[in-house]
């Protein structure tokens, strides 16, 4: 599984980086192209791949920095630096839409003049690229937030050459102006919804929000059904450094007389197959008359014992 995740690191940081070359290579006809047509449009797909540029560059950076291991200060290792790069991306998106909602609603009110043959070539050229880009990150790690919010970019930018060609044929059939704002403003409702749903499922991770599809719950209830020396499940806490590494802390207090290993091996097994949670710490309590006793400080530690199992390096051992 350790190779698996070092192929997918690679793989993500080839793919970010080809999509930063031909998304920045680009972007300098895009912004010429815009300034010399006066289309809107096209300004906003060339701003968007500004963007796109610094933001393909923070996510191929960030790829990069999460491979390092893990220090005395960073014992988690740089797995979240992805997740903050994706928040970033999430921000800048919303940012932008902003900013192209501004510029549409003073150019409806203002039309300008536009070229719509050049217009048109520029935008053609810009599709096909973006094409090619998302195409590149598409087929990617789906689970990657990272490339996800990539991804989520190149596709503002896509549907930006759409409405750029679009709109440079109806101008030039019919001269009518103000279709270029007007599916600006269209393409920025698009961005919205998918910068949203980014921004929120990152900002959830950072959070330490429990991942989709995994209940406390169910965790609390599945381990004393499934393991006959488990009476009881409590304190459970679940997160995740990215969207492929949740993680859970959980006391576990065990029927007395019950081997404290076997019931750790087990605990951990059910986490790992049912839960998809390799990395556990658990804590099992075996509980006496002390604990029931109103007088259980003066136990001491004889009132319950407790073992910690990080599951992390021998995570997949019980697959």
């Amino acid at each position: 599984m350790a190779h698996d995740h070092a192929h997918h690191h690679s793989d993500s940081e080839t793919r970010l980086l080809w999509a930063l070359v031909l998304t920045g290579g680009f972007m300098i006809a895009e912004v010429v192209g815009g300034l010399l047509s006066g289309s809107l449009a096209l300004l906003a797909d060339a701003a968007h791949m500004l963007t796109d540029s610094a933001a393909l560059a923070l996510a191929w950076f960030a790829a990069r920095l999460s491979r390092r291991p893990s220090d005395s200060r960073r014992t988690f290792g740089y797995h979240r630096v992805q997740i903050l790069a994706a928040f970033v991306n999430g921000l800048t998106l919303i940012g932008l839409v902003v900013w192209i909602c501004v510029e549409a609603i003073g150019r409806l009110l203002n039309p300008v003049d536009i070229q719509a043959n050049t217009m048109m070539v520029i935008a053609t050229l810009g599709l096909l690229v973006n094409i090619v880009v998302f195409a590149i990150l598409h087929w990617g790690d789906r689970e990657n937030l990272n490339i996800r919010g990539a991804a989520l970019h190149v596709l503002g930018d896509l549907l930006g050459s759409v409405a750029a060609i679009i709109a440079g044929a109806v101008i030039f059939a019919t001269g009518w102006m103000p279709i270029d704002p007007l599916l600006s403003l269209l393409i920025a409702a698009l961005i919205m919804r998918s910068a949203w749903k980014l921004t929120r499922e990152s900002a959830h991770i950072l959070l330490e929000g429990a991942p989709d599809g995994l209940d406390v719950a169910q965790i609390e209830h599945s381990i004393p059904q499934q393991i006959a020396a488990v009476s009881e499940v409590h304190h459970v806490h679940v997160w995740s450094l990215t969207p492929a590494r949740p993680m859970v802390s959980l006391h576990a207090t065990l029927v007395d007389g019950m081997d404290r290993h076997e019931a750790l091996v087990a605990i951990k097994g059910v986490l790992d197959q049912r839960f998809g949670i390799s990395h556990a710490t658990i804590q099992l309590e075996v509980r006496d008359y002390c604990l029931d006793s109103p007088t259980s400080n003066s136990c001491g530690e004889s009132g319950a014992t407790a073992a910690h199992a990080h599951s992390h390096a021998h995570s997949h051992s019980h697959g």
